[in-house]
Formats: structure tokens, sequence, C-alpha cells
């Protein structure tokens, strides 16, 4: 019935809806593809680390992050296969600057440009690449030249993803570990380390300029490690505890991971960016760990990541700000059998080499190609056909001719 009194509309209002549609289509595409906004869906990421020669491939990953909704992923390269099999995926991925180029990139915008066109632009906007990470934990490392040549890479990064029309739609960030900190008990109490500060400042300045959010690695389960005599379980775990009141500003802290978020926060006010944004880059659990490694085991690895889970699903803020929305990074992905250090290092992983769950959490493991394979077809079969008759698909075609044509000049 619908298609009848469509077929015979005559052409020049074909044309008229053609063109009106054609401009819906664009404008919802322009806003989606220039919002920096758009890199974090949610609340819930997840790291795709690959220091291992046994994990799926990333076709396969795609697939197991599809059917486990996981809308955001953190890589620490810009390895191509990734790029290539996440095309049309629609999860939104970080791209990692690896710490072996800071030196050549800090150098000058010319060397930026370079990698950005060889590892990030070819990809676009087919693979939803929405930001690029500058270094890993950088401050803090032993590396002090390091230090020295992050803060001009950041801003040759951020230079030339604005010369090649991409700063809009990337953002630049930079995490850092917990080793910035000089202390982080109670949350109020937290600085910056004296020696770091002089690099953390110009550093939080640019990002405060450019809107890029403070990235920090946070671990509860490391900090239960190195101190298990004082540090209750239930506390990092997110179980039922007594918590800490934080007497400075009174405030109640129930799990250890709302207190390290916190504690961001107050060293961030004290440097004078209390307007910056906190993201978790990286926080887990190890299922497996040396026998001097407390707390490592499978029950509480899916005990901390099934409550902060549930905790992130909430989409709420902290004591300390309780109005901005609490959002992380889970590392990771993968069981790495690759990872140089202890045991632990070795068996973060939500999912297991093969592809099967860790333990469970809500996720399920790796579904056959096929069945996602057909479901997509499925998908793409009923296109707009339920729309226009198909004699009238030329209204789509050259909507689509138009978009392809926009799409690849950006």
């Amino acid at each position: 019935m619908g298609h009848s009194s469509i077929v015979n509309i005559p052409k020049t209002q074909m044309e008229c809806l053609s063109s009106s549609l054609c401009f819906l289509l664009l404008f919802t595409i322009s806003t989606s593809f220039l919002n920096v906004d758009a890199t974090f869906t949610g609340t819930y990421g997840v790291n795709y680390g690959r220091l291992a020669d046994n994990i799926p491939s990333p076709h396969s990953v795609v697939t197991l992050l599809k059917a486990a909704k996981i809308k955001n992923i953190r890589i620490y390269d810009a390895a191509p296969e990734v790029l290539t099999a996440f095309k049309g995926s629609g999860i939104e991925i970080v791209v990692g600057l690896g710490t072996e180029f800071l030196k050549e990139i800090s150098i000058g915008e010319d060397r930026a440009i370079t990698w950005i066109k060889e590892n990030v632009q070819p990809y676009l906007p087919g693979t939803h690449i929405s930001g690029i990470a500058v270094g890993n934990e950088i401050l803090g490392a032993p590396d002090r030249v390091l230090w020295e040549v992050l803060l001009p890479a950041v801003k040759n990064v951020y230079s030339a993803l604005g010369q090649l029309g991409l700063a809009s739609s990337i953002e630049v960030s930079s995490p850092h570990s917990e080793a910035v900190f000089a202390n982080s008990y109670p949350p109020s109490a937290c600085i910056f380390k004296e020696d770091i500060a002089g690099y953390m400042k110009p550093l939080l300045e640019f990002f405060s300029q450019i809107k890029s959010p403070f990235y920090i690695n946070a671990y509860p389960f490391l900090a239960y490690k190195s101190d298990p005599e004082h540090i209750n379980l239930n506390y990092a775990l997110f179980k039922s505890n007594p918590g800490i009141l934080d007497t400075k500003t009174n405030l109640h802290y129930d799990n250890m991971f709302d207190a390290m978020v916190d504690a961001s926060y107050f060293a961030l006010e004290k440097a004078g960016y209390d307007k910056m944004e906190v993201i978790v880059s990286e926080t887990g659990w190890a299922s497996k760990g040396d026998q001097d490694e407390a707390g490592a085991d499978a029950q509480n690895a899916r005990t901390y990541n099934l409550n902060l889970k549930k905790r992130l699903a909430k989409k709420k803020g902290t004591p300390h700000r309780p109005k901005m929305v609490v959002k992380a990074y889970i590392f990771a992905l993968f069981n790495e059998n690759l990872k140089p250090g202890p045991t632990s290092e070795r068996n973060f992983g939500l999912f297991k080499a093969d592809g099967s769950i860790s333990y469970d959490i809500g996720f399920t493991g790796l579904v056959a190609p096929n069945a996602a394979s057909s479901s997509l077809l499925n998908y793409k079969g009923m296109g707009f056909r339920g729309w226009f008759h198909s004699s009238h698909t030329w209204v789509f075609t050259s909507c689509a001719a138009v978009l392809l044509l926009i799409l690849s000049s950006t």
C-alpha cells in the first residue's frame, strides 16, 4: 500500500525528495564524523592488546566485539590489519603512536603528517579512528629524554591533524600511570610528583586548550598486590566494606576505583585544571599470577570486572565529581602470552586466546563468523527498498554517489 502511493510521484517531486534525503543524510554523516565528543560511546571500552601469537584474527575480533556490544577499543599501535578489519564495524578505535616514534615525531610537524598519512588517513572514514594516544605512561618512566619530547610530539600530531583537516574529528591524548602522583591517599591529598610537574603542567595546558581529557591507567589490583596487609580486598573489588572517609573533604569512598579517579581530579585542581575530564584508559584484574602476586586469581578477576561493568553502566560520577560520568577502558581483551614480566601480565584478558570467555561477566565468546555475516547480509538486504519501489532506487543511488564523493575527499 505504501509503495503504490510513491510509485506515481512525478519525477520533479522525486528529485525534490531526493535532495531532501541527501541533505538529511549528509548532515547526519557530517555531524557524526566531525564531532570529537564521539571519541567514547557510552562508558565502557576495552584495550585490545596484541602481544600474543595465538589470539584470534582481527576480523574475528570484530565479530566478538559486536556480540559483546563493546563499542570502544584502544590499540597500542596502528596495525594495518586491525584498522582494515574494523572498517564498517562502527566501533570507535583509538590508535597508539608508539613510544619508539616520539623522538622522530617531536622534531617537526612534517614527520607527524607523514605518520598520519601512512597510519591513519588511508582508513578513514570507513574505520572510526576517534583518537591518537601519543605514547603510553611516558612521564614517570625511566627514560627522561622521552619526558622532554612528549609535549613537542603531542603538539606536532595535533598540528598535523589540523593541516589534514582531521583535528575536529580525532582527539589527541597521552595516558599516564599512577607513577605521576606523589601521593594519592586520601584522594584529596593527591598531587603530581615535583620532578614530573614541570613536564606535566605544560602538557595539561596544551590539552586544556584543545579540550582533551586526562587519561589515567588506574589499577586497584596493583595497589592491592603491593600492600595486601593494609588494603581491604573487598574495597578493591567493589564488594561490601566499611570504605574510607576522606576527612579533609568528608567524602566517603566504598571502592578504590572511585578513589583513584577522584585522586586524579584533586591533582588536576591543584595544578590549575579543575575543568578537565578524567577518563580511565586502563584498569583490570589479573586472573592468574605468581605466588607473590596477592589477589591474582580468576574469582577476583571476575568479581572486579563484573562489578566495574555494573558500576560503569550506571553512568554516574564519583563522590567528588558526581555529575562527571565515569568512563573506562578495561585491560584487556585477551590474555597475551608474549608479554614480559610476572605471570599476571599475561593474564588480564576478559577472553582466552581461543576467543572463549575467561570467566562469566555477561559476555559471550566468539560466535561462528557465518552467523554474523548472514545477519549482516539480512540487514543490508533490507536497505532502503522497504521505503521505495525498486524502480526508484536511483534516488538512493545518487545520494550514495554524492556521499561517497564527499567522504572520499575528507
